[in-house]
């Protein structure tokens, strides 16, 4: 069955027979529920691909997030909801609708312009009729930095913020303070409240410094491996077992793991 160029006809084609009489087994017996993580999985691996630079892998990820989307079509197609075709003509449609100052009597002299038409539109679209319905409408599933973002961003819009990055430093420090106060209480339930006060407080400073808050707490997460992988390597070659060391030792490797970073990058 190999060909030079396959389109979108061939993948639902393999889909179908996958899901057939005499289709693959494991195939056969997904749902819906079943496989929805792959779609967050396979997106975050485009994501990677992308980063990484390789435009082959890139376009082999992307095929992957694409199967995902074809899945769900031939599932909704074998319980009579919808097909592949039904799912292109919602993003045709909704393309159009929203893109009134390209297909429509709108006009957009800029991207900050085209950008608040959109919002116009979708806004209209789907019946949103306040703010907090704005915020309510942002996906629960979202990783929980850029829900914090995005809702932060939609206050902003009405004028709900600092004017100045200053304050949005200031209410960290509050947060802060007020989560050494949960702590010393030993309150569980208020420690975790503390605590996700200061992580939205953080993400308003981020949005402030124009920084995504997600890229760069991944960047700081792979920082803090790669300074450990070196933390590793210094304790091995001076015969130390890292786990019988004590903090003030591993401190000090830590802060040659720093320096040795930081010279690499000269």
């Amino acid at each position: 069955m190999q060909k030079k160029k396959y389109t979108i006809d061939d993948l639902l084609g393999i889909l179908a027979t996958l899901r057939g009489e005499n289709g693959c087994p494991w195939d056969r017996v997904q749902t819906h529920d079943s496989i929805k993580k792959c779609m967050i999985e396979e997106s975050y691996e485009v994501i990677e691909a992308l980063e990484a630079g390789d435009d082959k892998l890139f376009a082999n990820e992307l095929g992957d997030l694409l199967l995902q989307v074809a899945f769900h079509a031939q599932l909704a197609s074998e319980r009579g909801a919808f097909c592949f075709d039904d799912v292109v003509g919602e993003i045709c449609q909704k393309l159009i609708d929203r893109h009134t100052h390209v297909f429509g009597a709108d006009t957009a002299s800029d991207q900050t312009d085209a950008l608040a038409t959109w919002e116009k539109n979708k806004k209209k679209e789907k019946g949103l009729a306040t703010q907090a319905e704005i915020m309510r409408d942002i996906p629960h599933a979202l990783p929980a930095l850029i829900r914090a973002e995005k809702v932060g961003k939609k206050a902003a819009d009405v004028g709900f913020d600092w004017p100045q990055v200053s304050g949005a430093l200031e209410r960290v420090r509050e947060e802060t303070d007020e989560l050494a106060a949960a702590i010393a209480s030993q309150d569980g339930q208020n420690i975790a409240e503390e605590i996700g006060d200061m992580l939205f407080s953080v993400v308003n400073v981020a949005r402030f410094a124009q920084v995504n808050a997600e890229e760069a707490l991944r960047h700081a997460t792979d920082k803090f491996i790669a300074r450990f992988g070196i933390v590793e390597q210094l304790a091995q070659q001076s015969g130390e077992n890292l786990s019988k060391m004590t903090l003030d030792e591993l401190e000090t490797l830590w802060q040659q793991a720093k320096l040795q970073k930081k010279a690499e990058k000269l």
